[in-house]
């Protein structure tokens, strides 16, 4: 399917859920899903199915749950942080929708972050990063105002390693986990088209 068409899925999709986006936006998810799946043919990007048409359950994975992210970031800026990047979903989507401030994308697998890098390049997406690195090794410069991670589970050494990086104040976006611990406040809950949740936390 050519761009055009995923655009139109992309449409399709996002008027079910009642969300309106910039044809950039919709432009950039297409592409970056085009781009996937000739990376995907070469290394495991995502075990999702990426054949056209694309699967609802591929596209609500890959770019609606991101999207209905987007709502939830108050600031205009941000310095964030995403933890354990792989294919590039939610941050890809979700950084088209916000390109102020400063996005750093951190995967410990080499050939995922070469995928990063061309997805950034190729997108055109400024003050965007990637970082080869594990979470524990991670020593950012500042700290973060916003993190998100998705399907890890947060678990205390994990809520430790994002309460090292994350501001007092800051917004932390966990898809599909809920974290127990008394640094992380629970401000919104979101229900995603697979049944998961989107939780959105503040670090007290």
């Amino acid at each position: 399917m050519s761009d055009a068409g995923l655009e139109g899925q992309i449409r399709d999709r996002l008027r079910v859920a009642q969300l309106k986006f910039s044809d950039p936006v919709i432009s950039g998810c297409a592409a970056y899903i085009t781009l996937l799946r000739q990376w995907n043919a070469r290394i495991n990007l995502t075990a999702l199915r990426l054949v056209d048409p694309l699967p609802q359950a591929t596209l609500d994975k890959l770019i609606l749950e991101p999207l209905m992210a987007a709502p939830l970031i108050s600031a205009p800026t941000v310095n964030w942080i995403d933890l354990g990047s792989g294919g590039g979903s939610p941050a890809i989507p979700l950084r088209l929708t916000h390109r102020g401030g400063t996005l750093t994308m951190v995967e410990s697998r080499h050939r995922k972050c070469a995928f990063l890098r061309e997805a950034t390049r190729r997108l055109e997406l400024e003050r965007t990063f990637t970082r080869a690195a594990r979470f524990e090794e991670l020593t950012p410069e500042r700290e973060a105002d916003l993190v998100s991670i998705r399907a890890v589970r947060l678990d205390e050494p994990t809520a430790d390693l994002i309460a090292a990086v994350l501001q007092s104040g800051g917004t932390l976006f966990a898809f599909g986990s809920r974290v127990i611990d008394s640094r992380f406040v629970l401000e919104q809950e979101v229900q995603l088209p697979d049944g998961s949740e989107l939780f959105k936390y503040r670090r007290s």
